[in-house]
């Protein structure tokens, strides 16, 4: 059973992202990529699809506004770096809501979330969830070294390698690296649940360091370059345990 989808991003990297994540999934066809809203609605006037892939804010409609234009509705997956349409989309019958910076774990759950609605379960030829996030998203060594962020209006591709620590700000986190510091709009733990866990540790309720940048840690704060930044006593626990699991010595 092949599950036929629509994708509707005006952002270039953000498009060219889901389609590589479609790509990734054998019992996806995708159907087109449309860059503007307007196109899509006339796409889908003659071409019925099972999934539709749905940026909310694009130029000359959201797509929230496509979606109350929309007749007859695919099953919807929304994909936005804003958690407030979350509850207007749920509203109008939204299958998911994809948060971005997307990773190919949460998409694979939609997905597989799209299936089970539309199939009554995924379908017999697809090789177990783990099995495709282990082979598709290469979890070894060559696996994508970055992220990608909301800035503005435009996604920025970080390597994670440059990030020297994040800070958390309320509904925002900052990204501190050598060359520029990114204020994306996202919650904190958002952000900690993409970066992988031997290489970035929480310390604070506001901070997650990089294990390569710490220059040296003093018994209440880690010393970054010229930054020094607070060891809670929430996270001092599990700061000792991460720095001992990666054979780090001296007393946290």
């Amino acid at each position: 059973m092949k599950i036929t989808c629509l994708i509707v991003e005006d952002e270039p990297l953000a498009r060219n992202l889901l389609i590589e994540y479609v790509k990734k999934v054998p019992y996806l066809e995708l159907l087109r990529a449309c860059s503007n809203p307007l196109d899509a609605i006339e796409f889908l006037r003659a071409n019925p699809v099972d999934v539709l892939f749905l940026d909310v804010q694009m130029p000359e409609i959201t797509g929230i506004t496509l979606l109350k234009i929309l007749q007859k509705k695919p099953l919807v997956i929304l994909t936005t770096a804003y958690s407030e349409y979350a509850l207007e989309g749920y509203e109008l019958d939204v299958m998911d809501y994809l948060l971005k910076p997307i990773t190919f774990e949460r998409f694979l759950k939609a997905v597989e979330k799209a299936s089970q609605r539309l199939g009554g379960g995924p379908p017999p030829a697809t090789q177990p969830v783990e099995r495709i996030i282990h082979e598709k998203i290469q979890i070894a060594d060559n696996s994508p070294a970055y992220i990608f962020v909301k800035d503005g209006t435009k996604l920025v591709k970080i390597r994670l390698n440059d990030i020297l620590y994040v800070e958390g700000l309320k509904d925002y986190v900052s990204i501190h690296t050598p060359y520029q510091k990114i204020v994306t709009l996202q919650r904190l733990k958002s952000l900690e649940d993409q970066l992988p866990e031997n290489q970035f540790v929480r310390i604070h309720n506001s901070y997650i360091v990089s294990l390569e940048a710490i220059d040296s840690i003093h018994k209440e704060k880690v010393q970054i370059g010229q930054a020094y930044l607070p060891i809670s006593d929430t996270y001092r626990r599990s700061f000792r345990e991460f720095i001992e699991r990666n054979h780090i010595g001296g007393d946290v």
